[in-house]
């Protein structure tokens, strides 16, 4: 009785954790599908759900904005959601626009311009406002220190040290002479990326957003670090990409500039492709030994009940090792960014 009772209790917690559907359409007679799910869950969308109970979803609609061929409109995704439509605007449910905002122009199936603010985008912002209020915290302990030898405490003291950290062990060495000129760019990386897995990682409201596991983030931050790395490079950075010192052969033959260009390209696609695919590798593991709760939930008690087990135990596991992950991503990142940095600042 008391295995049964802690089975049960487990599967619930489960449950509650992750909200989920019965299936792809949300039919309760029809077969669950993990794949769906899993990829439901990773994809961006218009609402922020909470959490579903006996299939009835409980989500916070967000702002809807587009401009359709009739012009700008600004409403709430739920006047759209379940099949509604909204001034000729509804929710595709296949094809290469599937879950987006789509409108039909002279019968054919087209996408108007769309800056909603979705999860991702509303998790990105609630994230940059913790590190805001991170930072703020910090620097306001700092300011009503009255003592020379003043020594932080808390939440001052743990994001000096990390600072420090960052600071004096990966933009110094990696930099070079010039490290407090993009410490400000680098630091503030660090903590967004490792303040968004953070968030990733917990199942409900107002966590669980894919931030940095979406690629259209991973890349804006790739071109950001691509641009402090062009823009503020040496003279002598740029001489050795279009005249390098090499024989003369091969500079009548432009081989190494071409080497270069493409070096220029593939350091950052390097940053957005790693920082990307271990995020969104990490969640839909995480959500596929989830999914197996649910799969095996009409093959009997005795194996749904181990099985379950057997899931909450792996997730558990993934979850420790995910905490690992979210500050390794964003120490790799802030390293990478420092390193491609420290090269372009080159001398003589």
């Amino acid at each position: 009785m008391t295995k049964r009772f802690f089975i049960t209790v487990l599967a619930a917690i489960v449950s509650l954790a992750v909200p989920q559907r019965l299936s792809a359409s949300g039919g309760e007679g029809e077969e669950f599908s993990p794949k769906e799910m899993v990829m439901e869950h990773l994809a961006d969308s218009y609402i922020w759900e909470i959490i579903t109970i006996k299939g009835r979803e409980i989500a916070i609609p967000l702002p809807v904005i587009v401009r359709s061929s009739t012009g700008w409109h600004v409403f709430m995704s739920d006047k759209i959601c379940h099949g509604g439509t909204y001034k000729g605007l509804y929710l595709a449910t296949e094809g290469k626009y599937k879950n987006k905002v789509v409108e039909d122009v002279g019968g054919v199936q087209k996408r108007p311009l769309d800056i909603s603010l979705t999860k991702t985008a509303c998790g990105l912002i609630f994230s940059l406002l913790v590190v805001l209020i991170l930072f703020l915290v910090t620097a306001r302990a700092y300011k009503k220190r009255e003592e020379v030898d003043y020594c932080p405490k808390g939440l001052a003291g743990l994001m000096e040290w990390l600072i420090d950290s960052i600071l004096n062990n990966v933009i110094k060495p990696c930099v070079g002479e010039n490290y407090l000129k993009f410490a400000p760019y680098l630091l503030t990386a660090f903590f967004f990326i490792f303040v968004s897995n953070l968030l990733g990682l917990i199942p409900f409201f107002p966590g669980g957003a894919n931030v940095t596991g979406n690629i259209s983030i991973t890349l804006f931050m790739a071109l950001a670090t691509m641009l402090a790395v062009n823009l503020f490079g040496t003279k002598h950075y740029y001489k050795e990409i279009f005249w390098p010192d090499v024989p003369v052969f091969l500079k009548a033959i432009p081989l190494m500039p071409i080497i270069e260009m493409i070096g220029i390209i593939t350091k950052p696609f390097a940053l957005m492709m790693r920082l990307f695919a271990n995020i969104f590798a990490g969640h839909s593991i995480i959500l596929s030994i989830c999914s197996i709760i649910f799969v095996t939930a009409h093959m009997g008690f005795a194996l749904n009940g181990s099985m379950t087990a057997v899931s909450v135990f792996f997730m558990i596991f993934m979850n420790f090792l995910e905490l690992l992950v979210a500050f390794i991503q964003a120490y790799v990142f802030t390293m990478l960014s420092a390193v491609f940095i420290g090269l372009a600042q080159e001398k003589h």
